[in-house]
């Protein structure tokens, strides 16, 4: 393992082979030929691609950008975003997780995410382009008729094509039901679209020499909303018999947008037909295009909390490498010593109390992100079908909770990150200002975060049936404070336990609500469900992780007290890992967990006065 201002690769194999004990998975055929080294290597290769080929083009991608010319409608990616492409498809890390009889590498998805963390902290804009490919692939295998797939899906399983999604409409929005693209089947059996579709990452760029379009759209004369919507693949070429490329199709890309950040991903414009001549082809059946668009936008969802906690994970060791380098003002316990010389500003206590807060919380993205990927694996593998259906459960209420959680967190990690700086912090010369700027759109896009709280809140929860999903984290969660017991103090144990005590009590309280059909009341705590919910999923993982770290730092520390202590954690990696490990997961159940509190009371008081609120309640602003 290198060293890296990305990712801590350290704590990346803490979390994947102590936590969740990886080798597991070669318990099932589709795992069996796979084994650590080769689950080492995967990852030191994807380290090694993102620092070298994605990581040195970022500042790039955001100070050059894009270029689009309106005449040919095409779009120039950053020149130095074409090697870290070709790298990335070259290792096939695009087909990770396929299944090898599926023309894929067959390795579990929890590898696939810990690779993406990696590029996503090099280069979230070029990991787009590289993803998309992942995710046309994922919808057209499973859905497409043999002509279909055979016409798509050699071209994306070796790279050579990208792909993109798209659903939002000018005046749409999050409201895909009511979009206005149309689809009139022809004799030959295909479709011509007529449509616009807007905020489409990767739409239009010059890394491949063909883009495929999942569409969504509605047959003429189908119903509306969103049980009349289906969907159809657009390739930007007709595709010829043999596999090769003929005349271009009629979509093309008419801007891109001029974005906060992510600046080196063009989320683009699309007008299709507008000649008459756009020819898609039906993916699936008729009327099953949110069903297919579905899959594709879970795996986004859950993929945006990944690239969330790229940016946050970036932005903290950033961080603790420029407070570990620059020297400002005397220790503290020095302040009235007018002979005493400067020192690095980790040694100052407020921030040492933001790096810690970066650390815990980064590393409960990344214990988060996993612990998923990981119930991944066994959903779609595993022989039993209680276990698959456990699994399935734990997926499912955690998906909204990784996009929406991690994405609010990383937000306020990259500010933080920006603090430790300073004034430099907010200069464009230092890498931390645009980590701000580039992690914002997580909350917004692949549904907004109120959309995944009311996920959680309703589908995921309280409309679940028997709450299974939750009784099956619930359960995980109790284990935790289990195995915890006499290994840990119970001062960090105690407010898990009544943590979750409280969170049975707000759950209870919204199931009374949803009978008595106070769905107003209901709806309005939804995000502050979500937002406080996230803070006791990385308590819960943070004790899991104390009853593995606590006995490997004293196997290797002992009683060992005070300069003795720091002399043997400077002399030996994994000492300093474990006890610093253990200092994180207790900084965030003693400092940042108790803030969970106050939130739940905040639910639990049932304050009415937004929904009270009328336009004319919002003195100030003119009405148009």
């Amino acid at each position: 393992m290198s060293l890296n201002p990305l990712v801590d690769s350290r704590d990346v194999r803490f979390v994947l082979f102590e936590m969740l004990e990886l080798e597991k998975l070669n318990r099932f055929d589709q795992f069996k030929e796979f084994d650590r080294s080769m689950y080492e290597d995967t990852l030191e290769l994807a380290e090694k691609i993102a620092i070298d080929q994605f990581y040195s083009s970022n500042a790039d991608g955001d100070k050059t950008g894009l270029k689009f010319d309106p005449k040919t409608h095409e779009v120039k990616v950053p020149e130095s975003f074409h090697k870290g492409f070709k790298a990335y498809v070259e290792a096939g890390f695009h087909v990770l997780s396929f299944p090898q009889e599926k023309d894929g590498m067959g390795m579990p998805a929890s590898v696939a995410m810990a690779a993406a963390e990696y590029f996503n902290a090099g280069n979230t804009s070029l990991t787009m382009y590289c993803g998309s490919i992942t995710g046309a692939a994922a919808i057209i295998e499973p859905f497409a008729s043999d002509e279909v797939k055979q016409m798509y899906l050699p071209k994306l399983m070796s790279g050579e094509w990208g792909g993109t999604m798209c659903l939002t409409e000018p005046g749409a929005g999050s409201d895909v039901g009511a979009l206005k693209s149309k689809a009139v089947k022809q004799k030959d059996g295909t479709y011509l679209i007529t449509g616009q579709k807007i905020f489409i990452s990767n739409g239009e760029h010059d890394l491949t020499p063909n883009i495929i379009h999942p569409v969504l759209a509605r047959i003429e004369g189908d119903p509306e909303g969103t049980k009349g919507i289906s969907i159809f693949l657009v390739s930007k070429y007709h595709i010829n018999k043999d596999g090769s490329l003929g005349d271009r199709n009629d979509v093309y890309c008419t801007g891109v947008e001029h974005k906060m950040g992510l600046k080196g991903n063009a989320t683009s414009s699309l007008s299709f037909g507008d000649n008459g001549k756009c020819v898609g082809h039906l993916l699936g059946k008729e009327r099953e295009g949110m069903k297919i668009m579905f899959r594709l936008m879970n795996a986004a969802r859950i993929h945006t909390g990944v690239q969330a906690l790229g940016q946050s994970s970036a932005g903290y060791m950033h961080a603790i490498t420029y407070a570990r380098n620059r020297i400002q003002s005397k220790h503290i316990t020095q302040m009235l010593n007018d002979n005493a010389p400067g020192v690095a500003i980790i040694e100052h206590p407020d921030v040492k109390r933001m790096l810690m807060y970066m650390k815990s919380t980064v590393e409960g993205m990344r214990m988060l992100c996993l612990f998923l990927a990981y119930h991944e694996d066994v959903m779609h593998v595993s022989p039993d079908p209680e276990e698959r259906k456990a699994s399935t459960g734990i997926v499912e209420i955690l998906t909204p909770i990784v996009k929406a959680g991690i994405s609010d967190a990383s937000w306020l990690i990259t500010a933080e990150a920006m603090q430790v700086y300073g004034g430099y912090g907010y200069c464009q010369e230092y890498p931390v200002e645009q980590y701000a700027r580039d992690t914002k759109v997580f909350s917004i896009y692949e549904g907004t975060n109120a959309i995944q709280s009311l996920d959680l809140q309703m589908r995921k929860i309280l409309m679940n049936p028997e709450m299974y999903n939750y009784s099956q984290l619930r359960k995980r969660m109790n284990d935790a404070i289990d195995n915890a017991k006499g290994v840990v103090d119970e001062k960090y144990i105690t407010p898990v336990v009544r943590g979750l005590a409280k969170l049975d009590e707000v759950i209870e309280m919204m199931k009374k609500q949803l009978g008595e059909g106070k769905f107003m009341a209901l709806v309005l705590n939804a995000t502050p469900l979500q937002q406080a919910m996230f803070p006791l999923i990385v308590a819960w993982l943070h004790l899991w992780s104390l009853a593995i770290t606590i006995p490997k730092m004293k196997e290797l520390l002992g009683d060992s007290k005070g300069e003795e202590r720091q002399k043997k954690i400077a002399e030996n990696n994994e000492a300093a890992y474990y006890s610093g490990r253990v200092l994180s997961s207790q900084f965030f159940i003693g400092s940042e967990f108790p803030k969970y509190f106050g939130m739940m009371d905040a639910i639990l008081n049932n304050e009415g006065a937004a929904i009270k609120s009328v336009s004319e309640n919002f003195t100030g602003a003119p009405k148009e």
